[in-house]
């Protein structure tokens, strides 16, 4: 050949797979994040925990001063032990009474007098009794365990201080993160085959990446969608669940979601790079077993990373230019070197 004859690249055009995907940048948001907080008044005298700690549901966390509680508690047992006594003593009375106005040695208004006085010690006997269990609840109270397994965060209250049932900030923070969920907005017009896949109970994969798009940190599937779109931004949110064994997404982390929608398999694949715009479309130039190229025109499909799937105007096998094309006319000759 000439040394004016033009040296480009080609590649093959193959065979495989494409994927096609919706991505959106979303935020890790725990299932469930639970601030907890005592249920009763008084002094917070230990913690069982360290921040930072992975906890699960019943371990203890903190323990509020119990002595009043107790105290409270044995008091109420007292006043029901007291009014038993009294009501087995009325109780006795009226069998007596039902005797004596048997007899006609009493008036009936006396007997209807110690029926009411029994009837009176039941009910108080039931108020005693949940008064007791409400002691009991209390004193329960002091004894704070976690309510979900989870994640503590940082310590808000530290022993010695006072604590009551009416604080809003509470004394810790535990988020659920073993799994996690990523929720990701899409807009509008992309969402008929999601849902149509979804409505159909099909499985839908979603990877999280970093926000530079670069490092995959976990994989998942789609949890739930919203109930309506966005009209500000014609946007649906949808969330995502990860098993998030390796503690890789954090909650309010920032992450981009790569939705799978659907899968084409046995495309014909060519390179990106190989695939040019021109006044009449999208072309490409197809090398010739003569050593010329030829300008072929092609109908694309879905691009996926550095490959694009060619619905039309190629074959697997076919060679195509991927540098150099600038140099190129049709039917030129080339001096072509495959990568």
């Amino acid at each position: 050949m000439s040394a004016e004859t033009p040296s480009v690249v080609g590649m093959k055009v193959t065979k495989g797979d494409v994927h096609v995907y919706q991505n959106g940048l979303g935020a890790v948001t725990p299932l469930y994040t639970v601030t907890v907080r005592s249920r009763v008044d008084g002094q917070l005298m230990k913690i069982f925990y360290t921040e930072g700690q992975s906890v699960k549901e019943g371990d203890p966390l903190a323990e509020i001063d119990t002595r009043p509680y107790q105290a409270a508690l044995d008091q109420a047992k007292g006043q029901l032990e007291r009014d038993k006594a009294l009501l087995a003593n009325a109780k006795v009375d009226l069998e007596r009474y039902k005797t004596l106005w048997a007899q006609d040695s009493i008036p009936q208004q006396t007997l209807a007098t110690q029926q009411a006085t029994v009837a009176q010690d039941v009910a108080t006997i039931a108020s005693d009794e949940a008064a007791v269990e409400t002691a009991q609840l209390n004193l329960t109270y002091c004894h704070i365990i976690a309510p979900i397994t989870g994640r503590v965060g940082l310590r808000l209250v530290d022993p010695g201080n006072m604590v009551h049932s009416s604080d809003t900030s509470g004394l810790l923070v535990i988020t659920q993160v073993q799994p996690i969920t990523v929720i990701f907005p899409l807009a509008e017009d992309v969402l008929p085959p999601i849902l149509r896949r979804f409505n159909a109970h099909e499985k839908l994969v979603v990877d999280a990446f970093d926000r530079e798009m670069r490092r995959k940190l976990a994989q998942g599937s789609l949890l739930s969608i919203d109930n309506q779109i966005d009209t500000t931004t014609g946007t649906l949110k949808l969330r995502a669940l990860f098993p998030n064994e390796d503690n890789a997404l954090f909650p309010n982390q920032f992450v981009n979601a790569r939705l799978l929608v659907e899968q084409h398999a046995g495309a014909t694949l060519a390179p990106t790079a190989a695939v040019q715009r021109g006044p009449q479309g999208l072309f490409v130039y197809l090398a010739q077993p003569d050593g010329t190229v030829t300008l072929r025109p092609v109908k694309t499909g879905v691009t996926e990373g550095e490959n694009v799937e060619v619905l039309d105007g190629l074959s697997p096998g076919d060679t195509v230019v991927t540098e150099g094309v600038d140099q190129l006319k049709d039917g030129g000759k080339v001096n072509l070197q495959l990568k």
